[in-house]
């Protein structure tokens, strides 16, 4: 199993983002082949103690890395990260890790 997650900084306008986001990445996002499931953080994203910016993670799950490879490399894929310029402007960091249930 690997996962994809997408980290977004705070937002100018969270109203704005929320709407783009679920109503056009996030479906946009579900169309990648190989994904075998979505997840969203809801609520704060709460540090250990420490501020930070981070608004919202995504995590998009695939069998493997070389799936998330696949995917990210499709024309869905090229048509999901390349919409981040639409609303991401306060930034998105996207990190990709095996996983494992321990």
């Amino acid at each position: 199993m690997a996962k994809l997650f997408a980290i977004y900084q705070q937002p100018k306008d969270a109203a704005a983002f929320d709407s783009y986001y679920f109503n056009t990445h996030v479906p946009l996002a579900k169309t990648l082949p190989g994904l075998r499931s979505c997840e969203v953080t809801r609520g704060p994203v709460m540090g250990m103690g420490d501020e930070h910016g981070v608004y919202l993670v995504g995590i998009l799950e695939f069998d493997s890395m070389a799936s998330i490879a696949e995917a990210m490399g499709s024309p869905q894929g090229q048509a999901t990260a390349a919409d981040l310029a639409n609303f991401a402007g306060a930034g998105v960091k996207v990190l990709m890790a095996e996983t494992a249930k321990i």
